[in-house]
This record gives structure tokens, sequence and C-alpha cells, in this order.
């Protein structure tokens, strides 16, 4: 963008702040003060959601009046950096270059509290105001950016990724924006599966209602296996053609978006504000939908809309329902004065570029063993056993076996980054450890809650994730795992996985749901399923497989630990109970593992020596 192109936009949007400033402001002085400018900016990202997106700003009509500004906010910052990634009146890398432009200006504004821009300014104050973590979105954004380029995709599980990490954390601010709120139930939904196919759902509609506009950039943001099974439909798009193909295609598409969309269980225990809003955005949903059936050959011309009847029809009663609910429900105003800089996502850049710290060195000074770079496995999974009888043998509740393994826990993940390893995969909570005493089980979950709390891991070069099922698993848990996977996503150094409330068998049973679930809507042929097909479908189809299965505590069996990842993992038992253990151990066991013969079937190959650990 030239200077005059950029001083042109500035005054359109100058302008266009000014004439919404003139409009009579329609939400509450309590929120956003008096300040003219803020509220002219507050006021434009209204506009701009009204205009761009309909159905959205119905759906933030429906939250209380206080949270409406800063979802407008973040609606709009969405839809920018949306429309700089998509104006294809410039070339690719001069799109994705200003994106970046963007998302660089909002790191610098967080850290001085204003914008000149009306959108960043709101977004800029929300953030502040209620102290939202945007460093979340970070990655949301490059992905957009990176959108610039253009997109494809091979299958249904590339096609998930890119729309889940793209729509997740913006929808997440908003949970967070609940949750800051002090609304006693959380925008959060029971299950992530459930939670991300509902996201598909959202994802798929949009490409289809914007299938007019795509097709005119030549975009098509379809998966490959989905035009596979029409072989004409991508040459008939290509063509704005509209054909049997293509009706097969659209037909089949809508009706997968809308069994995504359906989901009984998704407001089954959620507050009644936000189980309106989300029942709401289902409803919408589907008549988005029968619009894209009902538009036939049009859908190649023209976005489609439901009539403004079945709008009514839908959001009138949901207006009355969320009136109620939030009447019951009181709302925390943020106060007047607040903090003047955020340093979340400066501070998420800066980790990027390279100042993350070096684990601290070993008490004793020992370092880890020089193992050749073909002989170091991959990944390293570790039962995490002796917790209990550690405590027992020194006459303390079982449970303080617990908290002194958390020391244990960084101790190996120091070590791991010490010595280059990948993935370290840890067997923290089982679904059979829900069978002990409550007392254990309690004290097992309140020390996971406090590592994640007090994050020791923070400044290290490690991307946190976590394994397993919610299940009874308390919400505040499974929000700060959730947290941390998506704050260290960016990280690249060690991959550290906390199998929690997980069961192998469990897993493979869920994968088997999933691919039963994908033969009956025809994406895969039953008698073609490979292992490949089987691994895509894991709940981490990511991880790769286990080269060295580690149990401490002197027993000699996985317990139900990665049975498929595992399939082919050398063995590794100690006697040492885990609150026993530091980082040389772990060192002890991938050079152990250097010294086996990793055959596969094959003939075996002559041994080497690796250096002992010092």
């Amino acid at each position: 963008m030239t200077a005059t192109d950029e001083h042109t936009a500035q005054v359109q949007q100058q302008s266009a702040m000014m004439t919404s400033a003139r409009r009579p402001a329609k939400f509450s002085r309590a929120v956003i003060g008096d300040d003219p400018a803020l509220r002219a900016a507050y006021q434009y990202c209204r506009q701009q959601t009204k205009v761009q997106d309909p159905a959205e700003y119905a759906l933030i009509q429906l939250v209380p009046a206080v949270l409406r500004p800063a979802c407008w906010a973040l609606w709009a910052a969405a839809n920018a950096i949306d429309d700089l990634a998509d104006d294809h009146t410039v070339p690719a890398a001069e799109r994705a270059a200003q994106v970046e432009q963007w998302i660089t200006a909002l790191e610098r504004e967080l850290t001085t509290g204003s914008s000149t821009d009306p959108v960043r300014h709101a977004l800029v104050d929300t953030a502040l105001r209620w102290r939202l973590d945007l460093s979340e979105l970070h990655d949301a954004m490059t992905l957009v950016r990176d959108d610039a380029h253009g997109r494809r995709f091979a299958d249904w599980s590339a096609w998930r990724a890119w729309g889940r990490d793209n729509l997740l954390p913006w929808f997440d601010q908003v949970r967070d924006l609940f949750d800051k709120a002090d609304v006693p139930v959380a925008l959060r939904l029971d299950t992530q599966e459930v939670y991300e196919e509902f996201l598909d759902s959202v994802r798929l509609t949009d490409i289809l209602t914007d299938l007019s506009a795509d097709l005119a950039q030549g975009d098509l943001l379809l998966p490959d296996d989905a035009l596979d099974r029409y072989p004409k439909a991508a040459g008939d798009l290509a063509d704005l053609r509209w054909s049997p193909a293509v009706s097969g295609l659209i037909t089949h598409l809508s009706g997968l978006a809308r069994q995504w969309g359906t989901q009984p269980a998704l407001t089954r225990g959620m507050h009644p504000g936000p189980a309106t809003i989300v029942n709401t955005m289902a409803d919408l949903l589907r008549a988005q939908l029968d619009a894209i059936v009902a538009a036939g050959p049009t859908l190649l011309r023209t976005p489609p809309r439901p009539s403004l009847l079945t709008s009514a029809r839908i959001l009138a009663p949901a207006r009355a329902r969320a009136a109620l609910a939030w009447t019951l429900t009181p709302v925390t105003v943020p106060p007047q004065h607040r903090p003047t800089r955020h340093s979340a996502l400066p501070a998420a850049r800066a980790a990027r570029k390279g100042t993350l710290s070096a684990p601290p060195p070993h008490p004793a000074g020992h370092h880890p063993p020089r193992i050749p770079a073909e002989q170091m496995p991959v990944h390293v999974a570790v039962i995490m056993d002796g917790n209990g009888r550690w405590a027992q043998q020194r006459g303390l509740p079982r449970y303080a076996g617990h908290q002194a393994g958390a020391a244990a826990v960084r101790e190996t993940v120091h070590g791991a980054l010490e010595i280059g390893l990948r993935h370290l995969t840890l067997y923290t909570f089982s679904t059979e450890n829900w069978k002990r005493d409550a007392e254990e089980v309690d004290a097992i979950l309140d020390v996971v809650r406090g590592e994640l709390t007090d994050n020791p891991l923070r400044d290290l070069d490690v991307h946190m994730r976590w394994h397993g099922r919610t299940g009874k698993l308390p919400t505040d848990v499974v929000d700060l795992l959730r947290r941390r996977e998506r704050a260290t996503r960016g990280r690249t150094g060690l991959t550290l996985t906390m199998c929690i409330n997980y069961g192998g068998r469990d897993e493979i049973t869920r994968t088997a749901a999933a691919l039963a679930h994908h033969l009956r809507d025809g994406q895969l042929d039953p008698d073609h399923i490979s292992e490949k097909d089987f691994a895509r479908h894991l709940p981490h189809p990511a991880m790769p497989d286990v080269d060295l299965l580690w149990r401490t505590g002197g027993e000699q069996r996985t317990s139900n630990f990665l049975p498929w990842q595992a399939a082919y993992a050398e063995l590794y038992f100690t006697p040492d109970s885990w609150p026993d253990i530091d980082r040389r151990h772990l060192w002890h066991a991938i050079t152990e593992y250097s010294r086996r013969q990793r055959r596969h079937g094959a003939a075996p190959t002559p041994p080497s020596t690796t250096t002992s650990v010092s």
C-alpha cells in the first residue's frame, strides 16, 4: 500500500468514525466512558459487523449489553484481517504483507493503549479493559496472512486443522470474555470434540455461502476428498457451470454441515444465557443451509440468505429467552480505570523470536550424553509410577508422593530439552485412576491444577499438549490445559504431551467410532481402510510413534498406555519411584535405547557406542 493509499484509507476510516459518532449511542457509557474517539471506534466496529455479518450481529445482540462492544471489536478485527487477505486487487505477497503489518501494529499498540485505526483502537481497549490475552490470537492471525497465498487441502483432516486453528482462538476469546464478566457457566461446551465439530459446520457453511465470491477469485476452499467424490465438480465450479456433479457436491456438503451443526449435547449443562446464543447460532446455521440448497444455480452467482421472515421466527423468541436469562444473572462490569499497557502479544512475539530461556542446569553440574542423531529416539513416553509407594515408605499419605512427583516432571522436561528430545509424553492420570480413594484423586488433580497455574515451564521452548477426555475432569483444569496448549502452539523445541484422564483402549474405541462416522458419511471406502486411515482419525494424529516407553516404580507392564503408538516401542523398566527421578535417569534411558538394535523385521546391524552421562 502506498503512502497516498494509506492516507486515503485513513481519511475514509475517520469519516466513517465521525459518521458513526453522530449516531445516538445504544450501548452503556458505564462500559466505554465518554471518550469520543473510543466511542466512535466501537460504533464503527458495530456498523461493520452489522453490515458484513448480519447473522453474527444478531447473535451478539443476545449477549448482555455490557459485553456487546467487546464482541463487536473482536468480530470486526477478525473481518478486518480477512478482508486484507482476500483483497485480490493486489498481489498475494502484498496482501500477506498488509496482514503482517496489521498484526505488528496491534502488537505495538497494545503497549501504548491506543490506535489511529478504529478497529484496533476498540480491540486494544477491549483487551485492556477485560484483561484478555490476545497472544492466543497470534497464530490464527498469521494463518490468515498465509491464506493470502492460497490454500489447498488434500483431505478432510487438513481442512479441519486449518478451519479450527482459524476459528477456535476467536471463539475462545468470547468464552474468556464471559469468564471475566463472572457469568456462572462460561461459554464452554461439554466436550472438545462436539465443540470443534460444531465449528466445522460454521466454517463449511461460510464456505458454501461465499462460494460465488471465492470462485470469482479462483479460490475453492474444499478438500480433495470431497471433490474426488464428484470427479467433474471441480472443473465445472471453475467454469461457474451448474451441473449434476456440482449439484451432488453441494447437496453432500450441506448435509455434512447440517449434521455437524446438529449436536444434541452442545448446550447440555450450560448456563441458559450462553445456551440460548449457541442454540440460536445452530438454528441460523440450519436456516442458512436451507437457503444454500434452495439457491440451486444462483449459488454460483450470489450469496444466498434466509428470508427476513425465517430469521425473525428464529430471533424473536431467542431475544426473549436471552433477556430473561440475563435478568437472572449478575454480570460484572470492569472498572473505568484500566491499565495503560498490555504486554501479552508483544511478549509472545518476542518468545517466537528466540528469547525463550534455556532450562536451568543440573544442580550438580551434570551434562547430557552426546548421542548420534540417528540413534536418538524421537518420542519417549513415560509411565510415572511409584508416587504413592514412595510416600508410604516415608510414613506420608499417598498424595504427598504426587506432590513430590511434580518436581521430577520439571527435571525430566529440563533433561529432555538439554539432550534435544523432540517429543515427551507423560502418563499423568489414567481413566482407571478414578477408582482410587477420592482424597488421592483430588490430590493428583490439585497437583495438576497447581502446575498449570504456576506454569513453571512458561519461559522454556515447550509446546504443551493434553491428551485425554474431559469426562469427569474439573472445568477449571480442562480450561487451564487448553489455555496452555493454545499459548504454546508456536514453540518448536519439545512437544510435551500430558495424558490426563487417558486410556489406550478408550482412544482406540474413539478412533473406531470416528472411522464409522466417516464411513457412514461416505468419506471412506470400507474395503480400502488402511493403518494410515486409522492413524489419521486418532485424537492426536500428528503424534509420532513411541520409540522408547519407560516405566518407573519397578512394575513391568504398559498399563493401557498408548497401545497404538507404542506398538513397536522399546520397553525400559526401572525400580526407582517417580519422585526420586531427575534428568539423569532420562538420559540413561535414552542411552540404553541408543544401544539397542531397532530392526523392525530386518537383519541385525553391528551396534555403535555412545558417550556416557557425565
